[in-house]
């Protein structure tokens, strides 16, 4: 569990890394801020339209052997990052790693449930979400110190070294995992036709990673821009919303048995609240600090709830179900930060909190009105 929690950890700090990074990237590249926010758009595209059919091409791969490859793959791509002479070359890096990246949120997460008795199952998936915590408390705002003390290189050939050490991990530590519910790449693509649920799951995912990742991936330039936020200020900012998303990863945990569809609709907006808080007074520090802890639990509780949408949604093919799932989340982070990017190079920063505050309000609005019947977190 440890392990798989680690390589959520590190799969999903080096997907994000370059939202700590983006000033110093645009700066010592010679590409604009929005332009350097396609790494993370390369890697988030990637792991959203590659990984339907990479579960289904692999669906006869032991789970243990598939996830050391991906591992390998990342620890390669980091360290070709740190060394990359130029642009081009870390957006097609950044691509390749985004494959490795999207089959890993499609497994990880039943890997973990699979390896505890049926009834801790979704104990064992809130183990391992909390990678999610781990990274945007630790690894995010690490990053940027790194950053801050050897540069944006040393930052991501550390990463390397991470992504290495975590391999061997998995290696030795996970046991044989054959795999399950195996299905083709036709029976993937025919879950949402024939799965009204899991077909409304996954546009309130689109609505939801959206709004938040095209909100969240510029919150660097936004504090520059809206306080003069210093590199210190914002590593803490960073780490108050993986605080925050700690705190909500655990109420998660908590409500998502007893209600997933409340605990989506408060989480989203817990989340569109914090939105508004920071256009209205973060011009303050303690206005900045209140709007992220209270962004990052959001972020925890709907974060999970989704997860155990989707499980709920397709049990019996939930690994297939999960590719989907991860093809719409990773593709509209892409989306969210390409279209982030947009805004602010032409509109200004703060437009991308309004993004984040609309889509977000529609993902609560479907939850809302797909009526009070949810079967039970499993």
């Amino acid at each position: 569990m440890a392990a798989i929690t680690a390589s959520l950890f590190i799969f999903l700090t080096t997907e994000l890394m370059p939202i700590g990074l983006l000033t110093p990237l645009s700066a010592s590249l010679g590409v604009s801020v929005g332009s350097v926010g396609l790494m993370v758009t390369a890697q988030g595209l990637a792991a959203g339209l590659g990984v339907p059919f990479i579960v289904a091409w692999t669906r006869r791969v032991n789970r243990r052997r598939l996830l050391t490859t991906l591992l390998a793959v990342l620890a390669v791509g980091n360290l070709i990052t740190s060394i990359a002479p130029n642009y081009p070359l870390i957006l097609g890096t950044r691509l390749i790693m985004g494959f490795a990246s999207g089959v890993f949120w499609a497994i990880g997460v039943s890997m973990a449930m699979r390896m505890v008795p049926a009834k801790h199952a979704n104990r064992a998936a809130a183990v391992v979400m909390s990678g999610i915590s781990i990274a945007t408390v630790v690894g995010i705002p690490l990053g940027t110190l790194l950053e801050s003390a050897g540069g944006w290189r040393t930052t991501f050939l550390i990463w390397a070294g991470l992504s290495a050490l975590v391999f061997l991990a998995v290696a030795v530590t996970i046991p044989s995992l054959p795999s399950a519910n195996a299905v083709s790449v036709r029976e993937v693509f025919e879950l949402p036709v024939r799965n009204v649920p899991l077909r409304l799951v996954l546009v309130m995912v689109v609505f939801f990673v959206l709004g938040h990742f095209g909100a969240y991936t510029f919150v660097r330039p936004y504090l520059e821009d809206s306080t003069s936020a210093t590199v210190g200020f914002i590593t803490v900012v960073l780490i108050v919303f993986g605080t925050g998303g700690a705190i909500g990863n655990f109420i998660g945990g908590q409500t998502v048995n007893k209600s997933l569809r409340g605990s989506f609709i408060v989480g989203g907006l817990i989340m569109i609240a914090a939105l508004v808080m920071l256009l209205t007074i973060g011009s303050y520090d303690f206005g900045v600090i209140a709007a992220m802890i209270l962004w990052g639990l959001a972020f925890g509780v709907v974060q999970l709830s989704q997860i155990n949408m989707t499980l709920s949604a397709a049990p019996e093919t939930f690994e297939a179900a999960m590719s989907l799932n991860t093809m719409a989340y990773n593709t509209c982070i892409a989306l969210g930060a390409l279209i982030g990017g947009l805004f602010a190079d032409h509109v200004g920063v703060t437009s991308v909190v309004w993004f984040g505050i609309v889509l977000v309000a529609l993902a609560v609005i479907l939850r809302a009105s797909t009526g009070r019947r949810t079967t039970p977190a499993i």
